[in-house]
């Protein structure tokens, strides 16, 4: 892949992820104004570290499609990297407190809204962003992970495949070790949860059993699931491949690393808000009321020169739409 083509290719991938990203982060805004559901603040804060991860990449985009543009200083290519990492970590981790509030919902849920308060998650969320400006802003703190720099402005033009090492034992196996752990004991309580079920159901009282709630704890075991998948999907070959370049440094090319296994690391940010939009039926139904007001207010313009446009008195104002539960 030249130059050119992995600039549009890139292109497109920050436009999709900055759009979807968008159109998510606005259901969630508005479900957490109607509903007050404190885990909806990490998902929100998922969508924003995915959307700032499509923002940073542009200037990637630029260079690539320019065809007469000088190389960009050491530093300033340096720091370009450094908010590019910084975003992607801090979706990472935001994903690791996602499962971890649905974990603490299911395993806890007459203490959940004690524990998780909203100093709480507030003071979770500048913690982790913290921790992934820490994680992007390591190879200016320590020279010995910056490259000698040759123009090229990309990932191991400035950056030693040693750093791309520090960064899986601090952040992406820490990570896929909490998602495993929590996502095996999720599933552990949905199993009794189901076997208290049928026990009750036997001795002829599943009228008072908890049934609902259950429901909603095997749909978070799901979504869990598929954003555990995507997660290991996306970045596990790029973080695999830099730590076989850091061992032996001819047996891949970088710019395989660089511009596929990278690109597939990126298609994680636009896979998350998909998962959420998809699977979660009240980020969809927000999605599907914003885009029904969006009709109301675009369809009269196209019926300008046919003359004034009457909205029919009959039908029924679009109803605000909320859901209590962030599971179902």
């Amino acid at each position: 892949m030249d130059g050119f083509a992995f600039g549009v290719v890139l292109a497109v991938l920050a436009s999709l992820i900055i759009a979807t990203n968008i159109l998510v982060a606005f259901a969630l805004f508005r479900l957490i104004q109607k509903n007050g559901c404190t885990g909806l603040y990490f998902v929100f804060n998922l969508a924003v570290a995915d959307f700032l991860v499509g923002i940073t990449i542009t200037g990637l985009v630029t260079d690539e499609l320019s065809t007469h543009s000088h190389p960009p200083s050491k530093m300033f290519c340096i720091l370009r990297m450094a908010f590019i990492i910084s975003p992607s970590a801090a979706s990472i981790l935001t994903m690791i407190m996602v499962t971890f509030d649905r974990y603490l919902a299911i395993k806890q849920p007459f203490q959940y809204f004690r524990i998780m308060s909203g100093l709480v998650v507030g003071a979770c969320i500048v913690g982790l962003w913290l921790a992934a400006c820490f994680i992007g802003l390591l190879p200016v703190l320590v020279q010995g992970f910056q490259q000698t720099y040759e123009g090229k402005c990309t990932f191991f033009g400035v950056f030693r495949p040693t750093y791309m090492l520090t960064i899986f034992c601090i952040g992406f196996f820490p990570a896929l070790f909490i998602f495993i752990y929590l996502y095996c004991d999720i599933l552990k309580i949905a199993s009794l949860h189901v076997q208290h079920i049928r026990e009750v159901a036997q001795v002829g009282l599943s009228g008072n059993s908890p049934l609902p709630h259950n429901t909603s704890d095997m749909k978070a075991v799901r979504t869990v699931a598929i954003l555990i998948g995507c997660f290991v999907l996306s970045w596990s070959p790029f973080f695999i491949a830099s730590i076989v370049k850091t061992v032996c440094q001819k047996c891949l090319p970088y710019d395989v690393i660089e511009r596929y296994l990278w690109l597939l690391g990126l298609c994680n940010s636009l896979l998350n808000p998909l998962i959420y939009a998809y699977w979660q039926k009240a980020v969809r139904l927000q999605i599907y009321q914003l885009c029904l007001c969006m009709k109301r207010k675009v369809f009269p313009l196209f019926h300008m020169e046919s003359g004034p446009w009457v909205p029919n008195r009959g039908s029924a104002p679009i109803r605000a739409i909320s859901h209590p539960q962030f599971q179902e």
